[in-house]
């Protein structure tokens, strides 16, 4: 990666770049963009990682987020922010949090296991010992996409595969309210609201681009993540894919789960639902699936008998949000779906056919 330009960012008088300034937020070093794609910055100096969040991110939520992270209930589950725990701003307004550095997955050694225990561990937390909760981020992450394939044009040649993406996710979408409703009526909080816009993600690479920005300027409501706590359900990742996996100490320390922005309550079956979206398209091999699920209840995780009695839903929705992306980068690319973008499609039409 390289250092960031010590300049100042286009068009904004003497402020400096985001990498410029993350790189000033961190001890003195040697920057490494490590990514900066759309309104997300991440540069490491030495041991050190910033990341920029987006700029429509509720601070006092990412805040709690970050108190549950350094929570000593967390410490085998989640990488802990730096000290001090809380979030401040760049220049141009966007959120800034600081990490210690972790290893990432090496494509040739996926640590499968590690993951589904993590997930198992992160799950069976007990809320009580957490502050206030946030909801989970993945329902609202399919809204955002749903919102953005009825913005997007498509290729008359994918027009069954839209129909049926755009189906599943309104499904979803719908039923995610109905229950947001009922579990906040039965606990008196308010309940969480649909918005819009996506983050890329990295498993697999079909998903790496799927286009950049998250809540701000894609808003189809409130934020889904101003709530003070979410009602019921268990602590969730989010976002979980193989990206949110690093070792610490860096290279050979023990695995952790990183990035808390979709971190909350919520259904734990989400965290799950990318990979087996992926197994049931084809995308990822059966024994790297089981392993993944072997681990994850060995360690506790998830109801008894048919999994896929309670992954099936969210799975379902993480197939069509991937299709409904991939068409979107489709047509904002000007090129045709790639070769694991029309497997998910091809998944949606199958779905569709079986509703």
């Amino acid at each position: 990666m390289n250092a960031p330009d010590a300049g100042s960012a286009p068009g904004s008088g003497n402020a400096p770049s985001a990498p410029v300034a993350l790189a000033r937020s961190l001890p003195p070093g040697q920057p490494e963009v490590l990514a900066d794609r759309g309104e997300v910055t991440v540069v490491r100096v030495g041991e050190a990682v910033a990341k920029a969040h987006p700029a429509g991110t509720d601070l006092g939520t990412l805040a709690a987020r970050l108190r549950a992270a350094a929570s000593p209930a967390l410490a085998d589950v989640l990488l802990p922010p730096l000290r001090p725990a809380r979030p401040d701003r760049l220049p141009d307004g966007r959120p800034v949090t600081r990490w210690p550095y972790g290893a990432p997955v090496d494509p040739a050694a996926v640590p499968w296991e590690a993951a589904g225990t993590l997930l198992a561990r992160l799950h069976a937390t007990d809320l009580a010992a957490l502050g206030p909760r946030p909801p989970a981020g993945a329902p609202a992450r399919a809204a955002r996409a749903l919102a953005r394939l009825r913005r997007a044009p498509t290729d008359p040649a994918h027009a069954k595969a839209r129909e049926a993406a755009e189906q599943i996710l309104a499904t979803t979408v719908a039923a995610s309210a109905t229950g947001q409703a009922r579990a906040a009526a039965a606990s008196g909080a308010p309940a969480a609201e649909p918005g819009s816009g996506e983050r890329p993600d990295v498993l697999p690479e079909a998903a790496a681009d799927a286009g950049s920005g998250d809540r701000a300027g894609d808003s189809a409501g409130p934020s889904p993540d101003v709530l003070p706590e979410a009602p019921g359900g268990a602590l969730c990742h989010g976002d979980f894919h193989l990206g949110q996996l690093v070792r610490h100490p860096a290279p050979e320390g023990d695995w952790r789960l990183i990035d808390v922005d979709d971190l909350g309550v919520g259904d734990p079956a989400w965290d799950l639902a990318r990979p087996a979206a992926w197994y049931a398209a084809g995308l990822l091999p059966g024994a790297d699936w089981e392993r993944l699920l072997g681990a994850y209840r060995a360690a506790g995780g998830g109801p008894a008998g048919d999994p896929w009695a309670w992954l099936d839903g969210p799975a379902r929705a993480l197939t069509a949000q991937y299709a409904a992306l991939a068409l979107v980068r489709s047509a904002r690319d000007g090129r045709p779906p790639g070769e694991q973008d029309l497997a998910l499609l091809e998944s949606c039409l199958r779905i569709a056919a079986l509703s």
